[in-house]
């Protein structure tokens, strides 16, 4: 059985492909984000979740994403840090680069990544629930 779950991350191919681990992290990340966010009382109301979706971009695919995407509302958060969201839907698609310096680095260092990628997007999800008005996590 296959639950959409609240929060997911989507990964570009090509960081996949640079970064082997990547995939994993990214399922071990998302199941915190859902629980850590259910505790801190997102998703009171069920009839209206939203759904987020991060997608996590190189700086070549970000600035392509984001030219590309049309929504009714966008949100810059930062240079690397942009989302839309649609309510009709209740999906909000946020897109996150990483910098050139950021894979420079992550490349060389590997081991960095996991703790990296955690507090990078666990402060993306406090800036989304600063614009939605809910509990940070």
């Amino acid at each position: 059985m296959n639950v959409q779950l609240p929060i997911s991350i989507k990964l570009n191919n090509d960081l996949v492909r640079q970064f082997k681990k990547l995939p994993s992290l990214a399922n071990k990340l998302e199941a915190q984000y859902n629980f850590q966010t259910m505790t801190s009382g997102w998703y009171g109301d069920e009839d209206n979740i939203i759904d987020i979706i991060l997608s996590l971009e190189n700086y070549v695919s970000f600035a392509e994403q984001v030219e590309q995407s049309i929504s009714i509302e966008r949100v810059d958060y930062a240079d690397d840090v942009v989302s839309f969201f649609d309510k009709k839907i209740n999906v909000l698609h946020c897109f996150v680069a990483l910098t050139e310096n950021e894979i420079v680095l992550l490349a060389q260092h590997e081991k960095l990544i996991s703790g990296f990628l955690d507090k990078k997007l666990s402060k993306v999800l406090n800036l989304i629930a600063l614009e939605l008005g809910v509990s940070s996590i």
